[in-house]
């Protein structure tokens, strides 16, 4: 394999555990993320000359690390963290090795997540913060997961890296109290590096699995750590139930599979069961949006096959999930579950609805385009594919699009 495509491959991987091991020692995320990036430059140049370490993660790390404490051997506004570490690491030695932290949380990248989501940024900013460093999204990226311009998300990053700096936010999680006002904000984060890993915006990759275990491990840690929090628990049985597809998400090219026409054998029985777990202990009056959105997916993993759907009950549960969040993407969804549940002319009128609020938006036109084939308008139909190719980011997903366009 090429030296500069493992060096991006590795780099995707191990980014965020990076920045957050680096965070916890200069205690500045906007320095942080500068120290990994001279990390990656430093691997860009060596490894094509000297070859591939052995264990080019531990490479990354390492060099970051020896970065990050001659910066702070340099820097006079800095040697007071170096100090504090060397006591912190005295003093972790005296501890006894089965003492608790008294956080509740020994993971760098969750811990980095509570503090990009402090109350003193806003939760957009803390969002695309996040999704920044722990998930390594791109700002366009980022900036289509929340359908607004490129240069929103570049100035809201560089804001929240500024106010974190100034405004010396330390290196520490919040105690338990004071947790549950970072909970949407840290959710909302987790929940879009899922879906970035699921159904990756742009490249040539359909999934980006690693993006998606990530979440996963960081969605039960955060269980463990809130467990009477319904929410906590909705957002773990969704990611679950939704990981349990990946395998027949992709037919034998490499090309995305719909829902409806995935083999149903190959869906993980184990991450199933996990999901309905994870869903039970969700369950209380007045279910959230993640307890929904759980809900929608367990009722697809209950039919053993597509047309076993029960889509009046989903078309309730969308009903009910759009009163709680009304969102447009929202209203898109519910519309394939109506057209399914009571026509395509039904979801069509839905769907035009949305026609200026996601003009951008390719899965409108791709949505609008399916309906329209149901209806026999195969004409009209194959214009909204090619539309929903020209608006797709991701190669993959383009491919699919252009092949029904030509239908």
């Amino acid at each position: 394999m090429d030296p500069r495509a493992t060096v991006a491959a590795v780099w995707k991987d191990e980014s965020a555990r990076i920045v957050a091991a680096l965070t916890r020692l200069v205690r500045d995320v906007g320095l942080a993320e500068d120290l990994a990036q001279d990390a990656l430059l430093a691997a860009l140049e060596e490894w094509p000359v000297k070859g591939v370490p052995a264990n080019p993660g531990g490479w990354l790390m390492l060099t970051a690390k020896h970065r990050a404490i001659d910066r702070l051997r340099r820097d006079d506004r800095l040697r007071a963290n170096l100090a504090e570490l060397g006591r912190a690491a005295e003093q972790q030695q005296l501890q006894q090795p089965d003492e608790p932290d008294d956080t509740g949380i020994d993971d760098d990248v969750l811990r980095l997540i509570f503090i990009a989501c402090h109350p003193v940024l806003s939760r957009e900013a803390s969002v695309a913060l996040t999704l920044r460093m722990i998930g390594g999204l791109t700002t366009a990226e980022i900036a289509r997961a929340f359908l607004v311009p490129e240069p929103t998300i570049g100035q809201r990053i560089s804001r929240a890296k500024r106010t974190l700096g100034d405004r010396k936010i330390p290196f520490e999680v919040p105690p338990p109290e004071e947790r549950t006002t970072r909970l949407a904000a840290v959710l909302e984060t987790i929940y879009l590096i899922f879906n970035e890993g699921y159904a990756a915006t742009a490249g040539d990759d359909w999934m980006r699995p690693a993006l998606v275990n990530e979440a996963v491990r960081l969605g039960r840690m955060l269980a463990a750590l809130a467990p009477t929090e319904p929410e906590v628990h909705g957002l773990v049985a969704l990611m679950e139930l939704h990981a349990s597809r990946m395998a027949a998400r992709l037919g034998p090219a490499g090309e995305p599979v719909p829902l409806l026409r995935q083999d149903r054998d190959r869906w993980d029985q184990e991450l199933i069961r996990s999901g309905f777990a994870s869903l039970l202990r969700a369950q209380r009056d007045n279910p959230g949006p993640y307890v929904l959105q759980a809900a929608i997916a367990a009722s697809h993993a209950q039919a053993t096959q597509a047309d076993d759907t029960d889509w009046v009950r989903i078309v309730g549960l969308y009903e009910l999930l759009v009163r709680q969040t009304p969102t447009a993407v929202v209203e898109l969804n519910r519309a394939v579950a109506v057209a399914m549940a009571f026509g395509p002319e039904r979801g069509l009128a839905i769907v035009d609805g949305l026609a200026e609020s996601l003009r951008d938006y390719h899965l409108l036109p791709a949505v609008r385009g399916d309906l329209l084939r149901r209806l026999g308008r195969d004409a009209e139909a194959r214009a909204e594919f090619a539309r929903a190719a020209r608006l797709a980011r991701n190669a993959k997903e383009r491919d699919v699009l252009l092949a029904r366009a030509a239908m």
